[in-house]
């Protein structure tokens, strides 16, 4: 076949199959315009006499499931005597187990609901093997047993009228002394200001005012070298305008992470501490953190670092983190320590911290360093010494200073304390 006679078959064929395209669309187009018009196709139509109602029935599937709202239709289906599903759900939802921690000697025994919150408003009773019978008193869902002798122990959640306790006893070790270590459910433990009278347990009362003179520099100072300057920041100085304060020459912000209640002994997160922590590193300051003590002993200031730690999971921080050791208005729990059990909460929170991969301080003033602390035993930590002097009369050793309570900053209304950080 030569070339021409191959070009007009070929053109031939594409005509026919471009024929019976058209004629297909055309087709189809036509059936649209009859659906779309509520009319039948000709070939399809019948007289308004033949036409008979068009009944629609229901289309049943045979998947289980498919109808989602089956449920309404089935009268016994809140029953709990028919459908035992909602029963269980009910007993899942009032299911209690325990947590149990031990740092030294002790024993705290928490009572958790199936989200692991405690349980608070009932009185709790746990039989502990060989001691009897001990009560949640405050009902908070926390059960503190001291003085115990180290060692394993059985523990059994008595039964509670409208929960399921454990059916078996919860084996715990109690420990022969303290580890120095984080505790894992500390988070159960720190409460917000909305759960404590904030006025009555956040009672610091700086004792570096007392001793303070005329001669205090109220502004923040111009420095040279490896020292910065910077600022410590709490709840008492309200929003804060971070980059005014970055803007005013701020190198540095040690924010309060929380506190322990002078009165109840409550560890309580610093409300503005999440939004100082964002504030200051959005607008690239450095930050470190501190901690108002009212421990008593070494296990509270494990407890107190270990709540620190969990505040600090989410931030960095570069510069240490404190425990702020100060009184409480002569009034607070921890006021009348002897000088020798104060240094010893120091040491048992540095611990704690350094433990766990910080750097770790001590914050008190002069005359708290020179009175309350065996200062020689401190210093393995960083020394954060206040005294509101031009010139610190102090004679051991410190690495940062707070020099004044009444410093003025761009971006903080009020008074701000301000600090010079010498490395």
């Amino acid at each position: 076949m030569d070339s021409k006679l191959r070009k007009a078959a070929i053109n031939a064929s594409l005509a026919v199959i471009l024929l019976v395209v058209i004629i297909v669309v055309a087709g189809n187009t036509k059936d649209e315009q009859s659906s779309q018009s509520g009319k039948r196709p000709m070939a399809e139509s019948m007289s308004d006499k033949e036409a008979k109602p068009i009944v629609q029935t229901e289309i049943q599937s045979g998947q289980i499931g498919d109808d989602l709202s089956a449920f309404l239709k089935d009268n016994t289906f809140f029953d709990k005597e028919v459908n035992p599903l909602l029963e269980d759900i009910r007993n899942q939802a009032n299911r209690l187990s325990l947590v149990m921690t031990s740092v030294e000697k002790d024993l705290r025994i928490q009572i958790v609901d199936i989200e692991g919150k405690p349980v608070k408003g009932e009185s709790f009773y746990v039989s502990l093997e060989g001691l009897g019978e001990f009560k949640d008193l405050d009902k908070d869902g926390v059960i503190y047993i001291g003085d115990l002798s180290s060692g394993e122990y059985f523990v059994e959640l008595l039964p509670q009228e409208g929960y399921k306790v454990p059916l078996n006893e919860t084996r715990v070790r109690v420990k022969d002394k303290v580890e120095y270590v984080a505790i894992d459910d500390i988070s159960l433990l720190i409460k917000t200001e909305d759960e404590v009278d904030a006025e009555t347990e956040d009672s610091r009362e700086q004792d570096a005012k007392s001793d303070a003179d005329k001669s205090e520099i109220n502004k923040l100072q111009v420095l040279s070298g490896k020292s910065k300057a910077g600022i410590d920041v709490s709840k008492w100085n309200g929003e804060i305008d971070w980059d005014k304060v970055k803007n005013a020459g701020v190198e540095f912000a040690i924010i309060r992470a929380g506190y322990r209640g002078s009165v109840s002994g409550s560890l309580v997160q610093d409300p503005r501490f999440e939004e100082n922590m964002r504030g200051a590193q959005a607008a690239g300051i450095p930050t470190g953190v501190y901690f108002f003590t009212q421990a008593v002993n070494e296990v509270e200031a494990v407890e107190e670092a270990s709540m620190v730690l969990e505040l600090l999971r989410k931030y960095k921080v570069v510069f240490p983190v404190f425990i702020d050791t100060e009184g409480a208005g002569g009034s607070g729990r921890a006021d009348g320590l002897d000088v020798e059990t104060r240094t010893l909460v120091c040491e048992a929170f540095c611990r704690t911290i350094e433990n766990a991969g910080y750097t770790a301080g001590v914050y008190g003033s002069r005359n708290w360093y020179n009175n309350r602390l065996e200062t020689k035993r401190l210093d393995n930590y960083f020394i954060w010494l206040a005294e509101y002097r031009s010139v610190p009369l102090y004679q051991g050793y410190y690495g940062m200073w707070q020099y004044t309570s009444k410093g003025k900053i761009d971006g903080i209304n009020g008074n701000v304390d301000l600090n010079i950080y010498y490395y």
